[in-house]
């Protein structure tokens, strides 16, 4: 595995399981898409793809493993569309697949329900966003990014499901396909849009990008690269520069 995906797939600290009732330990229970909501104006692109091959394909894989038994989260795996409409992306952050610990997984790339620490990574962002002198970032009182997504960044992981315990698992399966198609759709607004690209796995889908709109690229947040040259993430000054780039073409900045 080359030395960047390594670094992309750092395991994230799993939590212990919360107690019985806590509302944060659910998971996929059944391979029905029409149940997991999403915005109207990305109907047509996670239609096409679960109607194609690739896309009945891995409906038939997640069935196989939930029969299995396997454990698979999160239980909503289209929230990054339902939360944020492809009409209002401005700023996209690309992860890679959603967190497998008990209790963590949203469907948001890097966020986890508040109430549930924070992984490494969603700490070392936090850490970039207090660094950054020309952000003045709002108070997090949890590790859930949905504020974040209800102002139009994406949250979006390339592989939309995973099963407990094991990183990458439901990777290279057709989630890929879907979400090269989403990253598109975005790359062909005609407005300007910010794309975040920490990490050789979200890096790899600068081709899909035309050069309009504004890519920043860093190392992953993850403890293993976030202070690593050749690009560390801490004192990247992403967050900021997104903002000014908004701010350049007339758009809103971001509240982080």
């Amino acid at each position: 595995m080359p030395q960047g995906l390594q670094a992309d797939l750092a395991f994230e600290t799993v939590p212990k399981p919360l107690p019985e009732g806590a509302g944060h330990g659910r998971h996929l229970t059944r391979w029905h898409p029409d149940d997991w909501p999403l915005a109207a104006d990305w109907a047509p692109e996670v239609g096409h793809f679960l109607a194609s091959r690739p896309g009945q394909q891995l409906g038939a894989f997640i069935k196989q493993r939930l029969a299995a038994g396997a454990i698979i989260y999160p239980p909503q795996p289209f929230r990054a569309l339902a939360l944020t409409p492809l009409a209002d992306v401005r700023v996209v952050i690309l992860g890679q697949d959603p967190y497998h610990g008990p209790g963590q997984a949203q469907g948001l790339a890097f966020s986890v329900p508040d109430g549930v620490k924070p992984p490494p990574s969603l700490r070392n962002m936090f850490k970039e966003l207090a660094r950054d002198p020309a952000v003045a970032p709002e108070a997090h009182s949890g590790g859930s990014l949905e504020r974040w997504a209800s102002q139009g960044v994406l949250l979006l992981n390339t592989s939309l499901t995973v099963e407990e315990g094991q990183a990458a698992s439901h990777a290279r399966r057709g989630w890929e396909v879907l979400t090269d198609q989403l990253i598109a759709a975005v790359a062909a607004k005609p407005g300007p849009v910010v794309f975040l690209l920490w990490g050789a796995h979200a890096q790899a889908k600068q081709a899909l990008i035309p050069p309009r709109h504004l890519v920043l690229t860093a190392n992953h947040p993850s403890p293993l690269s976030a202070l690593r040259p050749p690009q560390p993430f801490i004192g990247c000054g992403h967050f900021s520069a997104a903002n000014d780039f908004l701010q350049g073409h007339g758009r809103r900045p971001v509240g982080w």
